[in-house]
């Protein structure tokens, strides 16, 4: 009979994104207690073998970082057996998308410090998070060229030339302004709203949402540049 051990932990670590102006931004907590004291982490738990990853996966967004009816879905997993140094632990990575108005607003005060980086600027994080970070960033990049996805950053009103920046960002490339209006509203996704953005820059700027009625349409891919 073979002696190794079959007991394996399983960690829920919850990656959460949103866009600031024009910025893909993960949401990261400080490490009050060693080891790693003073590092960053993602918001995470151990799976209880009463609850299921998507009722853990809520409960860290809530009681960690302060955010209810987070729109997610499963990301990848990381079994290094040397991942964690101190047991075994199997990772079980999550993507969240907080919308751009959630994003802002004021959370309760934590005991913890709880802070947005730009994934080109991830400080120092403990064991494999900057690699479980950059492996989420990469597929919610080709998830966010689904309408359906980028909606969910959006479900309010934005103006185009903040959409754009979003594709930049995504693409990793710059875009036509020109060029990407006409094609973005050539698609017939999105409507005026009749208001206007006064803050950009001082100048006034469309208020553009998308319509409800593309969550019933064949998901858009990509736009061809």
């Amino acid at each position: 009979m073979n002696s190794l051990n079959f007991n394996n932990k399983i960690e829920i670590l919850v990656n959460l994104f949103t866009f600031d102006n024009g910025e893909l931004k993960v949401l990261l907590l400080k490490k009050n207690d060693e080891p790693y004291k003073g590092y960053w982490m993602l918001p995470s738990s151990l799976l209880m073998s009463n609850e299921t990853v998507e009722e853990l996966t809520d409960k860290i967004i809530y009681e960690m970082a302060g955010f209810k009816n987070i729109p997610t879905f499963n990301c990848s997993i990381f079994s290094d057996i040397n991942r964690i140094t101190e047991t075994r632990i199997v990772g079980f990575s999550v993507i969240g998308i907080v919308d751009t108005i959630k994003s802002k607003l004021k959370q309760e005060p934590k005991d913890y410090e709880m802070e947005w980086f730009n994934i080109n600027s991830i400080p120092k994080t403990i064991y494999d998070n900057g690699l479980i970070i950059k492996d989420a960033s990469n597929l919610l990049k080709e998830r966010l060229l689904n309408i359906k996805d980028l909606k969910k950053l959006f479900p309010s009103d934005f103006t185009i030339p903040e959409l754009q920046k979003v594709y930049e960002q995504v693409l990793d490339k710059k875009l036509d302004r020109r060029n990407f209006r006409k094609k973005l509203l050539n698609l017939n996704i999105i409507e005026d709203t009749k208001e206007k953005n006064i803050s950009m820059n001082g100048r006034p700027a469309k208020l553009y949402r998308f319509k409800e009625e593309i969550e019933d349409k064949e998901l858009f891919s990509s736009i061809n540049f």
